[in-house]
């Protein structure tokens, strides 16, 4: 392969990567904005309570409905109440729904993994509820991989420093190309008298009106 053709093809193979790694991140970038963007909201689930239905490490997308709307089967992201001892949040199925003495709407929930029910009760106090809309497996491993800081910096750097460097080679290369050099001056022959001559490459005919 000739000197020229290897380099068109490294120029080539440069602009595709940068463009696959520009699209890549784009595509990410849009997966984690758009569900806000969009009114929904994300949790990570981090146990097996739910196995079956969705697993450890899926990424629950949820939209708020207005609390009288909740219904038994919807499943929901909750903190359970503070006697309950669980301090973070659960995403458990609603398996029973009623009234408190006050009017007030009382639920109970269960993993679908779990033999039983959770062993609270509880209301809740904001107007709406966020709901289990669809769930995408493994992703949510990704975002707790991206919650630490040095990964972050990994995941960005990488790309970014990918870019500069194919980037570079690329000028690189472009300025090293025989077509962007100066032209030589034209060769000196010796005339009949012994000095040097400048012979043009070519010279045109005159021609006669």
């Amino acid at each position: 392969m000739s000197t020229g053709a290897s380099r068109s093809v490294t120029a080539t193979l440069t602009q595709w990567t940068v463009n696959l790694v520009l699209v890549a991140v784009t595509l990410v970038s849009a997966a984690y904005l758009l569900p806000s963007l969009m009114g929904y909201e994300r949790y990570v689930i981090t146990g097996g309570s739910m196995s079956g239905t969705f697993e450890k490490g899926s990424i629950a997308i949820e939209k708020p409905v207005d609390v009288a709307d909740l219904a038994v089967g919807d499943v929901i992201t909750y903190l359970p109440p503070a006697d309950s001892g669980v301090g973070t949040l659960v995403t458990h199925r609603i398996v029973k729904a009623g009234r408190s003495d006050t009017g007030a709407r009382v639920f109970r929930t269960q993993g679908d993994a779990n033999p039983d029910p959770d062993p609270w009760k509880f209301t809740l106090d904001e107007g709406t509820q966020p709901v289990v809309q669809l769930t995408v497996p493994y992703v949510g491993y990704a975002l707790i991989a991206l919650a630490d800081r040095e990964t972050r910096m990994l995941v960005i750097g990488v790309p970014a420093g990918l870019i500069a460097l194919l980037s570079l080679v690329e000028l690189v290369g472009a300025l090293r190309r025989p077509g962007d050099r100066e032209a030589p001056a034209p060769a000196l022959l010796p005339a009949a008298d012994g000095h040097p001559t400048d012979v043009p490459a070519r010279v045109a005919s005159p021609v006669a009106a």
